[in-house]
């Protein structure tokens, strides 16, 4: 393990990892807590990730938050909690020992996002996910866990959201895409874990004026920090949470295991995050 009379250091693994705000978060916490330590981008190439992350003591770190396109390898390349073998994919790393562990912070990120934004939203019955890939995993993961007694799980291509269906139980049960807009009036909890609504992105195409007036929208994107479905949400008086949210509480843990304290999500910290993402 590292030298314990230097700072601990953690990092960023990604192929590329130049625009996370990853960073950003991490700095602001160990400048507000008092805590002398790093926080580094590193930019592996796949064919370099295994050497970087089974030496990744040597190198100087006591953990590592692991990005796109690493996150399965990961998983394989230590021993993941219940969590990250749910998902299928890691993205934290941190030593217990001399070993190295892993965990997926999506689902807490994604969870404590909702408690914050929108207390008590567990009391709903019925939630219709949309899109069934990683991030998917991690949201109908934590729906489960919190005993939504019917997550409706819509995919274009059906085939994907009825595997995952069948990984995650009797409680998920996966549906068509043209099938949305009969569920939307049943919606206690809307999410979308899709890219559609992004920067660059086709819109996604939904009547959300369908949602009952008590319905929460969570939309997983966060360029924009206001996506076209959080809008008309917003417009209608629903409560909402967005992905700048799930991408400051998802990096909580990770801090805590590899600095010792339990950071907190402020409004400075949100305003800084913001402020970054809409400079250009």
């Amino acid at each position: 393990m590292t030298d314990k009379t230097k700072p601990r250091a953690a990092c960023l693994i990604g192929w590329p990892a130049a625009h996370s705000r990853s960073p950003l978060i991490h700095h602001y916490w160990l400048r507000t807590l008092g805590i002398e330590g790093g926080y580094n981008i590193e930019a592996v190439p796949p064919e370099g990730f295994a050497e970087f992350v089974l030496h990744l003591s040597t190198h100087g770190f006591v953990g590592a938050n692991v990005t796109l396109p690493h996150k399965e390898r990961a998983l394989a390349l230590s021993r993941p909690d219940a969590r990250a073998r749910a998902v299928g994919a890691a993205n934290t790393l941190w030593y217990e020992g001399d070993e190295l562990r892993s965990t997926n912070t999506d689902i807490e990120g994604f969870i404590n996002n909702l408690d914050a934004c929108a207390p008590g939203w567990d009391a709903h019955e019925e939630a219709l996910v949309l899109g069934a890939g990683g991030s998917s995993r991690a949201v109908v993961f934590g729906l489960v866990e919190r005993g939504i007694k019917r997550v409706h799980l819509a995919n274009r291509t059906i085939d994907r959201a009825r595997t995952l269906a069948d990984q995650f139980g009797a409680n998920v049960h996966p549906v068509a895409w043209d099938a949305i807009d009969g569920l939307l009036p049943r919606a206690g909890l809307l999410v979308n874990t899709t890219s559609l609504g992004m920067h660059g992105q086709p819109a996604l195409e939904l009547d959300a004026g369908r949602l009952p007036s008590h319905a929460i929208v969570a939309d997983l994107v966060y360029l924009p920090l206001e996506t076209p479905l959080l809008a008309v949400a917003r417009k209608r008086g629903l409560k909402t949470a967005d992905g700048l949210g799930m991408l400051l509480h998802q990096a909580v843990r990770g801090f805590e295991l590899w600095f010792g304290q339990r950071p907190e999500v402020t409004p400075e910290l949100r305003a800084l995050v913001e402020a970054d993402l809409t400079k250009d």
